[in-house]
């Protein structure tokens, strides 16, 4: 597989097909560029859930003993196999010698999230010292804004999308609220152009330079979390923080997904969560960034022991002694367990870069979606063939990997029939559904299979 640069996929696609003597439809392309994907051998790192291990499964219409065609990673990833090992590891440090873990061992549970902060360097692109790992999401973004949030007679207002995932809007509402401000008026939501999924960056720039001097912070999601549009945060950044607003992100879909120079691009602030394409389990520990600039000017509003500098954190003298930066904001003990899990999945990241992975996402996404376009673009000829549209933007440079689809007959009956087949994918209201080829686990042939039960699915639905 060609790795020197970000080629747009149909011609590595066409370009291969050519060199193969065979169509882009055909199986022989997709077994081609995985024997020749440099990044394969990370999928043996990973669980993989078995078709006969499946739920909802149908094993008359699947092979019980193969793998699934896993492509969830958006909303959860797969398992590292080293999370058990390391699991296994504190508790029986734990088991053996109680207390006095806190300070010895591989990981002492006292500085765990400092043991691992560094793999997280390269992954959203900031100094060791503007990232923290700790609590939830929710958590951080709520601590973020009782910082960054501070509003003024004339600069009230915080921007976000109209269609912000739940989280999101419900923090952005209640930090409103907590200042007693009216939320229809301070509450800024950007939505599509009527008849459109995803956002133009003009209208974003223009409300911005229009509403600028009213609006305290921007927030915005890195990746959209229904559309799986990618937006550009170096651009909204500046364009934000030129009208004298904060800006921040919520990574959620971005990081592990996408590249990110959080640290370059200049951006305020910025959290996310672990159990998406950082594949650290259900309810993982959270991460969160604050750019150096702000490191002795921004405080935490919320103070805990872990904000303390650990060097006179243990005098107990009540005199908060607060680090400078994103660590002040740490609250408590670290959750071990839940460092485990992150420390296992951070390592297999360490061995590749962002780059790599995102020139693999491209072509791998790109190939998923010739296929869709191919066999279900809609068909002016044949009003009664069902027909699949992508929400998600074209452009390689406006999405991460999620693709989400939307389908001429009920999305419902077609999810339920993948499901049967062994896929692994989700459903989001009101009418999409996700799909994520993940670049560290996922393969092409997985593409190609989902493919395959995708038309198997669709011939099945259209019958109920």
């Amino acid at each position: 597989m060609d790795s020197t640069s970000h080629e747009l996929p149909m011609r590595t696609l066409e370009r291969t097909a050519s060199q193969l003597g065979c169509s882009l439809t055909d199986e022989k392309l997709a077994l081609y560029l995985d024997e020749h994907d440099n990044l394969k051998n990370f999928q043996e790192c990973f669980h993989i859930p078995k078709m006969k291990d499946l739920p909802l499964i149908d094993l008359s219409l699947v092979n019980e003993d193969e793998n699934s065609i896993y492509l969830l990673g958006n909303s959860l990833g797969l398992q590292p196999r080293n999370v058990k090992k390391y699991l296994e590891e504190e508790l029986e440090k734990w088991a053996k010698m109680g207390g006095y873990g806190h300070e010895i061992g591989k990981r002492p549970w006292i500085t765990g999230d400092e043991c691992i902060v560094h793999h997280m360097i390269n992954i959203v692109g900031a100094h060791k010292d503007e990232i923290g790992l700790m609590n939830g999401l929710t958590v951080n973004l709520h601590l973020l804004l009782l910082s960054f949030f501070k509003p003024t007679s004339t600069r009230f207002k915080i921007l976000l999308e109209a269609k912000a995932f739940p989280s999101d809007h419900y923090a952005i509402e209640s930090q409103l609220q907590l200042h007693g401000l009216n939320v229809e008026k301070s509450m800024l939501m950007i939505k599509p152009r009527e008849g459109e999924d995803t956002l133009r960056m003009e209208d974003i720039l223009e409300v911005i330079e229009k509403e600028g001097d009213s609006i305290a912070v921007i927030l915005f999601s890195g990746v959209q979390f229904y559309t799986g549009q990618l937006f550009d945060i170096p651009a909204i950044t500046k364009a934000g923080q030129a009208k004298g607003c904060f800006v921040g992100f919520d990574l959620a879909h971005a990081v592990g997904n996408v590249e990110l120079h959080l640290h370059d691009w200049g951006v305020d602030f910025a959290c996310w969560c672990s159990y998406k394409y950082l594949n650290s389990g259900a309810g993982a520990l959270a991460g969160i960034f604050i750019h150096e600039k702000h490191a002795y000017t921004m405080k935490p509003a919320l103070a805990g022991w872990f904000g303390h500098k650990l060097e006179s954190r243990f005098n107990m003298d009540n005199k908060l002694d607060l680090i400078p930066g994103v660590n002040g904001y740490r609250l408590s003990n670290p959750p071990i367990l839940l460092v485990c899990a992150l420390e296992a999945s951070l390592e297999i990241f360490s061995q590749t870069t962002m780059k790599t992975l995102r020139r693999k996402s491209i072509l791998l996404t790109g190939y998923m979606e010739y296929l869709i376009k191919h066999y279900y673009s809609k068909d002016k000829t044949a009003s009664n063939k069902p027909f699949v549209k992508i929400m998600t933007p074209s452009h390689i440079e406006h999405r991460g990997c999620q693709l989400t689809l939307t389908f001429s007959i009920p999305m419902k009956s077609v999810f339920q029939e993948l499901e049967k087949r062994g896929v692994v994918c989700d459903k989001r209201e009101p009418s999409g559904i996700r799909v994520a080829p993940v670049p560290l686990y996922n393969s092409f042939h997985d593409v190609y299979r989902f493919i395959k039960a995708l038309a198997s699915a669709i011939s099945a639905a259209k019958l109920k």
